[in-house]
């Protein structure tokens, strides 16, 4: 009998999500995936850059992120940038549709993961950033670098 594998193993990150947006709250949350999917998945082949969840009956989809198909499905291909179901209880995904109707806010996908076996992906509450909030933001950076540099150098 083969052990269950444990632990958290990231499979993708959405780095540009801090860049774009002010992430406010995270939300695990299961996804509905096929057999392909899956194997696609373990080789790392996913983007989620126009990555966004849309919340309609009761029921929350994960849009807009790309799962390569994979090389060796034969005639079982999924197709790459259709919509996921996820997997939150009732009342989990109602208090978020709240949240996104009166303060204007989105979820974004930011993290995909095994977790325990399963794979398991991190959205965020966040609130989207004007230009010049992302322009301050690569100023503080870059002014945080410069003195870091200069204090390993002292």
């Amino acid at each position: 009998m083969c052990a269950k594998p444990t632990g958290i193993k990231v499979i993708a990150a959405n780095r540009k999500a801090r860049h774009f947006y002010e992430l406010l709250d995270f939300i695990e949350a299961g996804i509905m995936l096929t057999g392909s999917e899956v194997k696609s998945l373990r080789d790392g082949k996913v983007n989620f850059m126009d990555g966004y969840v849309r919340i309609t009956d009761n029921e929350a989809f994960l849009s807009g992120v790309h799962i390569s198909t994979y090389a060796n499905a034969g005639y079982a291909q999924h197709v790459p940038d259709r919509e996921r179901k996820l997997l939150m209880h009732r009342h989990e995904i109602h208090s978020l549709k709240s949240k996104m109707e009166q303060k204007g806010l989105t979820l974004v996908p930011t993290k995909l993961y095994f977790k325990d076996g399963k794979i398991k992906i991190e959205l965020a509450l966040a609130k989207g950033k004007k230009v010049y909030d992302r322009r301050e933001d690569l100023k503080q950076k870059a002014v945080n670098r410069d003195t870091e540099r200069e204090m390993n150098r002292a």
